[in-house]
C-alpha cells in the first residue's frame, strides 16, 4: 500500500510539473462513488441464494492529460478501489478451538476494504470517419459500452468485480459502435485457474428506428496445477432492435429480439461440444424516468455445467458462468427447452450531470412457476464522467 501511495504522489509531482512548461499537458482526476442495495427473495427457487447485496464502494483516481494534437490526446491515470459491504466488520472469536476465521479478522476494517487498483492507459482518437479509443491496464468496467444480456454478465458480477484487466478497443461514428476486449481474470499457480475472456460488441444503425447487431465471447477457463483441465465456453448473441422513442416522444420505446447461442466443451470430462441456446426478446418502456422491462427467453438451459466439478473436485458454478444463474432454467434437475421471464418497474432519475439514481423492482419466472424477486436502490455519482 505505501508502493502505492508513492505512486499517485509521483503521478500528481509529475502532473503539476508538466503543467508548469506545457499547456497541452492537463491534471487529470476522477472520484467514483457507488451504493448498491439488492434484497433477493428467491427462496421459490434453488437457481440462487437468498441475500442481501448491501454496500458502497469509492474509486478515486489521479493521472494526467497529453494533447498530441487536436485529434489525439492521451491519458495515463492512477487509483484505488475501496468497497465495503455493510455489516461485514470483525466479530469476537465464537469458535471452541478460538480459531481466527474471516469474520474475525480485524483485516475487513482495514486493508481488507482495499479490493483493488486501477492503473491504465486511455488513447481517444477522432478521424473524417470514426472516433476511436484505446485502454490498457487495469481499468473500470464502466467503459465498457456494449449492451450485453444478462446471460453473459450478471449483477453481482458488475459489482463485486468493478474492473477490468487487459484491454479494450472502441470505434464509433454516427450510425455504428463497434468493441472487442480482453480481460485476463486468471494466472495459472497452483490453485488459481488460468482465465481470460475475449469479448465483442457492435451494433449499426440501419434506419433512424431499425438497428442489427451483435455482442459474444470466447472465455477460456483452463486448470491449476491442483486441478488440470480446460472448458471453453463461447457464446455468441446476433439480434435486431426497434427503436421508436425519438418517434412517439418516449425516452425508450424499444423491442430487442436475438438469438442466444453457446458452444461449450469440457475437454477432460466431456470431449465434445454441446450447444445450448434460445431466443431472447426484451421490450423497454420509459418516460418521465418511470419505466418497464421485461425480458423473455425460451430455450435450453445455458449453463449445463455448472453443478459439474473440476479434477481437483470444486464445482464449476459461477466461476465458468458469469451470468444470472436464472438462466440455468430448471431447478429440479429436468432437461428440455423452458422459458424464462423477467418482469421489472423501475425509477432511474438522472440528477444533474453527475448523479444517477436508481429504484425497481423484479420479478423472476420460469414458466408459469414464480422463482422469486429483488427490490433494488442504487446510486452512483462520478465526478468527472472521464470515460464517456
Amino acid at each position: 500500500m505505501k508502493r502505492f501511495h508513492l505512486l499517485i504522489l509521483s503521478l500528481l509531482f509529475v502532473s503539476f510539473s508538466l503543467n508548469a512548461e506545457d499547456d497541452k499537458v492537463n491534471f487529470a482526476y476522477d472520484i467514483d462513488f457507488e451504493t448498491r442495495f439488492d434484497n433477493r427473495e428467491y427462496y421459490r427457487s434453488a437457481f440462487s441464494p437468498s441475500m442481501t447485496v448491501f454496500g458502497a464502494r469509492l474509486t478515486p483516481s489521479a493521472g494526467f492529460d497529453i494533447h498530441q494534437d487536436d485529434k489525439i490526446s492521451h491519458r495515463l491515470m492512477a487509483g484505488i478501489d475501496v468497497r465495503k459491504d455493510f455489516g461485514a466488520s470483525p466479530v469476537s472469536k465464537i469458535l471452541s478451538d478460538g480459531a481466527d476465521v474471516p469474520e474475525t479478522s480485524l483485516n475487513q476494517n482495514n486493508t481488507a476494504l482495499f479490493r483493488d487498483i486501477t492503473l491504465y492507459y486511455r488513447l481517444t482518437a477522432n478521424t473524417r470517419k470514426a472516433g476511436v479509443q484505446l485502454y490498457a491496464g487495469i481499468f473500470p468496467r464502466r467503459a465498457v459500452g456494449g449492451e450485453y444480456s444478462d446471460v453473459f454478465f450478471s449483477d453481482s458480477l458488475k459489482y463485486y468485480d468493478n474492473n477490468m484487466e487487459g484491454v479494450l478497443l472502441q470505434v464509433h461514428n454516427d450510425r455504428i459502435y463497434w468493441e472487442v476486449g480482453c480481460d485476463w481474470m486468471g494466472q495459472y499457480g497452483k490453485v488459481r485457474k488460468e482465465k481470460f475472456m475475449v469479448f465483442s460488441y457492435g451494433q449499426s444503425d440501419i434506419t433512424p428506428f431499425f438497428k442489427v447487431g451483435y455482442s459474444g465471447y470466447m472465455y477460456h477457463f483452463a486448470g491449476s496445477q491442483k486441478a488440470k483441465g480446460v472448458v471453453d465456453n463461447i457464446l455468441l448473441n446476433p439480434f435486431v432492435k426497434f427503436d421508436f422513442a425519438d418517434r412517439l416522444g418516449f425516452q425508450e420505446f424499444s423491442a430487442r429480439l436475438g438469438w442466444l447461442q453457446a458452444m461449450q466443451h469440457d475437454r477432460v470430462f466431456v470431449g465434445h461440444y454441446v450447444f445450448p441456446g434460445g431466443g431472447e426478446l426484451d421490450l423497454e418502456i420509459k418516460k418521465w424516468n418511470f419505466g418497464i422491462r421485461n425480458r423473455l427467453f425460451c430455450g435450453t438451459d445455458m449453463m449445463p455445467y455448472y453443478n459439474s466439478t473440476d479434477a481437483g473436485g470444486d464445482k464449476y458454478g459461477d466461476r465458468l458462468y458469469l451470468g444470472d444463474p436464472f438462466y440455468r432454467m430448471h431447478d429440479d434437475g429436468s432437461t428440455g427447452i423452458g422459458t424464462y421471464d423477467r418482469l421489472e418497474f423501475f425509477y432511474e432519475p438522472q440528477v444533474g450531470p453527475y448523479l444517477k439514481i436508481g429504484v425497481g423492482a423484479r420479478f423472476h419466472f420460469h414458466g408459469t412457476r414464480y422463482s422469486g424477486c429483488q427490490q433494488v436502490f442504487s446510486l452512483k455519482f462520478n465526478l468527472l464522467q472521464i470515460l464517456r
